[in-house]
């Protein structure tokens, strides 16, 4: 982390919520992510933490975000709470929120993977078990343009085309959207917290499902993805989907931008993770879901 200035504004609003004799002790950049730029606020007299979160000047993801956290309530203390923001900001500042801190670090090198692994398959029951008020408002995850059959690619986009209509008419649950390893928190190898709520949403379990199991395939491999779905299911007061399709959906829907990742994933430590490898890795899981199915459907 490293002492950088922030928009005037947010820093303001930061203090005037710390007291009324509150002054910025330090703003430190916060490592993970690249659509936001993501900030610990720290103030003195008061001591008090906030995270603030900046956006490029025109994207709407401040908005989304802010709509979804109110919406969630800090979700029992797994989502951070709303404090503040200027979502339609005009440049210079930009469009920011400012969010309360959550206990914890993002953290994707645990020392045993198969509990980090467990961990989130009951994180996301807890999630989908969201009591459905707080779906009111939220937008679908089919909604255009990511969430139609067009925007699937690669090999395995034409076994989940056609099963669309199964994926659509599923029961329909509070999604995060983006649930993987590098958007939870952890403190004492136990998980403290879910962030980057900018895409929550409604919408069938497998979405985040298949989005979990890609990503801890992409970290670790196959053992670890299937050390996720059972917690997930015991936890989980509903029958789970097919696991498989949920794997085909994530392949079609990642096919064309898993070389993108790399920065997420470096920056929290796997640096390992190259364009080249994520996309080897994702070919591999990709065929080998293809042949599963083929065994399946004969």
């Amino acid at each position: 982390m490293r002492d950088l200035p922030r928009p005037p504004a947010a820093i303001g609003r930061a203090t005037a919520l710390a007291g009324p004799g509150a002054t910025v002790r330090r703003t430190l950049a916060l490592a993970g992510g690249t659509h936001a730029s993501t900030y610990l606020v720290q103030t003195a007299n008061p001591e008090r933490e906030f995270i603030l979160r900046q956006f490029p000047p025109g994207d709407d993801a401040a908005c989304r975000e802010a709509r979804v956290l109110a919406a969630l309530e800090g979700l029992g203390g797994l989502a951070p709470q709303l404090l503040a923001g200027h979502p339609d900001g005009p440049p210079p500042d930009g469009p920011w929120i400012l969010i309360s801190r959550l206990p914890g670090i993002a953290d994707i090198t645990p020392s045993d993977p198969s509990a980090f692994a467990r961990q989130l398959g009951k994180t996301l029951a807890r999630i989908h078990a969201t009591a459905r008020h707080h779906l009111a408002g939220l937008p679908s995850v089919f909604d255009p343009p990511e969430g139609c059959p067009a925007a699937l690619s690669g090999p395995a986009a034409s076994i989940v085309a056609a099963r669309w209509k199964a994926l659509a008419s599923a029961q329909t649950v509070l999604t995060h959207y983006d649930f993987w390893s590098g958007n939870t928190l952890w403190q004492d190898g136990t998980i403290t917290g879910v962030v980057d709520w900018t895409g929550g949403a409604y919408g069938p379990r497998s979405f985040d499902l298949g989005w979990c199991r890609l990503d801890l395939y992409l970290l670790y491999g196959e053992g670890i993805a299937d050390a996720f779905l059972e917690p997930y299911r015991a936890a989980s007061t509903a029958a789970s989907p097919d696991p498989l399709l949920c794997d085909l959906w994530a392949a079609a829907r990642s096919h064309q931008i898993v070389e993108s990742w790399v920065p997420n994933y470096r920056d929290l430590g796997r640096a390992d993770l190259t364009a080249r490898v994520l996309r080897k890795r994702h070919t591999t899981w990709t065929q080998h879901l293809m042949k599963r199915w083929t065994a399946t459907a004969t």
